[in-house]
This record gives C-alpha cells, structure tokens and sequence, in this order.
C-alpha cells in the first residue's frame, strides 16, 4: 500500500522540509511490511479572502488531487487523538483490507473542508494546541514512520 500526504499550502527550505525527507527516506526503507514509501503533495492556498469560500476552494483541490482508489485519513484539530499502537493499527488494517494508497490529507491554514473529514476513514488530531501546517506534516511523517517500526516489531518505538 502506498502511503501519501496531501496537503495546502508549501513547505520552504529549511529544517521543517529537511526533516520530512529525513522520515520519508526512513519509510522508503521499509518496504518489508506491505508498506511502499511516503509521498508527499502540496497545494497552492487559496487566494479567496472569505473563510468558508476558502475553505471549499481549498476542499475542491484535495478532492481532485486524492487518488481516485486511496483510502483517506485526516488531520484535524477536531480529529481524535489517538495513540501510536492505535495509529499503528489503522494503518495495519487499512493496509490488510487491501487499499492500494493510503492518503492522510492536512487543510490550510483556516481549516480542512468538511466533505474531507466526512469521506475520510479516520480523524486524527495532534493535540488540543494550535500548530503550524509545516510542523504537522512532519508529525504525520514521524508517526508513520513509527507505526511502520511497530508493526515491524522494531525498538524505535518504546512503550
């Protein structure tokens, strides 16, 4: 399965990109589980001014931009905040019922569609605290990569 995140807006040059690929070339390695590598696709933000114009501008691109076959996960402030053997068991499950992509999909700044949460097969949210769209892909990354080391049995993880 083929894992993806699907995000607005672009990440700079700088240590929040270079520690993205530094997962990314993690999970690229780690092909033992079923799991194939970590893409990553980025969205302009919107340019439009009203929030909930924007919001749906912003919804419309990811839904075109999502695979047409990939099952679908979100971050979310409004999201549930799940553990990593939890984490690591959604994506165990999606990947054992046979999906062929597993995309996890970010918002803008002002907040992810709703139609996304609706379709999306998990919420998830990193905390009740507000947090920089850069830093929550690197989360994302991190916590794949994480899920990929326990489901693998390896001690990156400590419990």
């Amino acid at each position: 399965m083929r894992l993806g995140i699907l995000c607005v807006g672009r990440m700079k040059a700088g240590p929040e990109r270079e520690l993205f690929a530094r997962y990314a070339k993690r999970i690229a390695t780690m092909r033992n589980l079923g799991l194939d590598g970590l893409d990553m696709r980025e969205l302009d933000e919107s340019p439009v001014r009203n929030i909930p114009a924007r919001i749906a501008a912003e919804g419309d691109a990811l839904l075109a931009a999502l695979p047409a076959e990939a099952a679908l996960a979100a971050f979310d402030e409004r999201g549930t905040a799940a553990s990593s053997p939890d984490f690591a068991r959604f994506i165990t499950r999606e990947r054992d019922a046979g999906r062929k992509s597993l995309w996890f999909v970010i918002g803008g700044a002002q907040g992810l569609d709703p139609r996304l949460r609706g379709r999306a097969g998990a919420v998830f949210c990193f905390g009740a605290m507000t947090l920089p769209h850069q830093i929550v892909r690197v989360l994302a990354a991190e916590q794949i990569y994480r899920a990929m080391t326990i489901a693998s049995g390896h001690p990156y993880h400590r419990e």
